[in-house]
């Protein structure tokens, strides 16, 4: 069985000692989807939403809470960003926006963590911006969808 490591011996939770383990390059790549009708995504497409654009504003968002991840998770260490990169893609098939954020940094514990938060605010931003329009727009599917280095080793979900 996998010893889990935000808890100690008598099953307390305490943040994991990571002070051992050697610094190594670190990457995660998440995605996620806001799915809403054709319209909103029209209006979005058009940089037509009352708040402004929609798009920027979510990438910034994201972006934004990579780098306090550890404040909104209040187990995840903090963590020396070197990348957090958020970028949206317009589908019509979906349809909606599709989010893919991918964090790194040279340390002793990975960044999947910073790389799932900033999908999932980018998406909330996404809501947030759209929400006069449509109000039955789907937060969904987000997930970790690559992860490399550290002693787990390379992870590809997709």
């Amino acid at each position: 069985m996998t010893k889990l490591t935000h808890l100690d011996e008598r099953g307390a939770i305490h943040m994991a000692d990571v002070g051992a383990k050697p610094d190594t390059e670190r990457v995660a790549v998440a995605r996620g989807e806001v799915q809403m009708k054709k319209e909103t995504l029209d209006l979005i497409r058009a940089g037509q939403m009352k708040k402004g654009d929609a798009l920027t504003t979510a990438q910034i968002a994201g972006i934004l809470a990579a780098k306090r991840t550890s404040d909104l998770i209040p187990l995840c260490h903090p963590l020396p960003l070197s990348k957090a990169d958020v970028s949206l893609e317009l589908d019509d098939s979906l349809p909606g926006v599709l989010i893919t954020a991918t964090a790194k940094t040279y340390g002793k514990t990975g960044v999947e963590m910073e790389a799932l938060t900033a999908v999932s605010v980018a998406a909330l931003t996404i809501y947030d911006m759209a929400k006069a329009a449509e109000k039955t727009m789907r937060i969904q599917n987000i997930r970790l969808v690559e992860k490399r280095g550290g002693s787990s080793g390379d992870v590809i979900n997709e």
